[in-house]
């Protein structure tokens, strides 16, 4: 087990009675409250120093309310260091005012237009790269999150938008649960030779058999994570509530310390805690 602070780069919060988030319905598990206190009480034994929040999909029009709202909870948990704000990208040039209110946000340290729900050609709309173009002059990062299908146009896009730090978020959620690597191996390897790509080793036991996954089957998908991005360019997330759904909190990370027991020390440290400050300007 990590026996140092670590900082948490994916970790959701939400009041379903203060903002609407439909696709709870029918998730009886994470159709509730869920705020700092609670996951302090879910970090059981981890000592988590700080966290970055990120978005949490609620419904259209809400998304600066919702960094709003966040920004108010950091002043009762000190913890809460970043924000990725949602932006709906897609609206190119006419999104930038959005932008604009949100950089002056001291804790928006990105943006996260959830990509998993759209088709795969989502990203290569001319009218998102333009919005996603405008990212870097405002000092933000994107986080892109996928199902691994639509990896393929994901590594298009990326080479159409150079100038903009992007990190994959849940290492592109590959099929574990079947043991599934191609075209994920291979398509990972090309998005990581691109150096303004990072990677978040975070969800992996909930794309597994998330009753009765084992370590094993997480292994060989993390240790290809690393092998591609190198130590310099992945960084640990909870993905917590979500994760609830295949494992707690201190297992997670009992897992990934013991996938990465031949880290040294320094490395650990910059999995767990130094490249997220680094990526995320904590």
């Amino acid at each position: 087990m990590v026996d140092f602070p670590i900082v948490d780069t994916h970790v959701h919060l939400w009041d379903p009675d203060y903002l609407r988030y439909s696709w709870l319905d029918g998730i009886p598990l994470l159709n509730q409250k869920y705020m700092p206190e609670e996951y302090r009480t879910a970090c059981g034994d981890v000592e988590v120093e700080q966290f970055v929040f990120v978005q949490c999909e609620c419904d259209g029009g809400q998304h600066l309310r919702e960094v709003e709202w966040v920004s108010r909870l950091s002043h009762q948990d000190d913890r809460i260091r970043g924000i990725v704000a949602n932006a709906p990208l897609e609206r190119g040039k006419e999104i930038d005012d959005d932008l604009v209110e949100l950089a002056n946000n001291p804790l928006v340290k990105g943006v996260r237009r959830l990509l998993q729900p759209e088709s795969v050609d989502f990203c290569l709309h001319p009218n998102f790269i333009e919005g996603v173009r405008l990212l870097p002059y405002h000092g933000l990062s994107f986080d892109i999150c996928i199902f691994h299908p639509q990896l393929a146009n994901i590594i298009k896009f990326v080479r159409q938008c150079p100038e903009v730090s992007f990190i994959l978020d849940h290492i592109g959620k590959p099929d574990i649960k079947n043991q599934v690597f191609e075209p994920w191996e291979k398509e990972l390897k090309l998005l990581a030779e691109m150096p303004n790509v990072f990677c978040k080793v975070s969800g992996v036991a909930t794309e597994a058999d998330i009753h009765h996954w084992t370590p094993d089957d997480l292994k060989p998908y993390i240790d290809h994570v690393i092998e591609c991005f190198g130590i310099d360019r992945v960084m640990y997330g909870g993905d917590w509530p979500v994760a609830r759904q295949a494992t707690d909190y201190p297992r997670w990370v009992e897992t990934l310390s013991w996938v990465t027991n031949g880290f040294s020390e320094s490395e650990s440290i910059k999995l767990f805690r130094e490249n997220a400050i680094s990526f995320y300007r904590l």
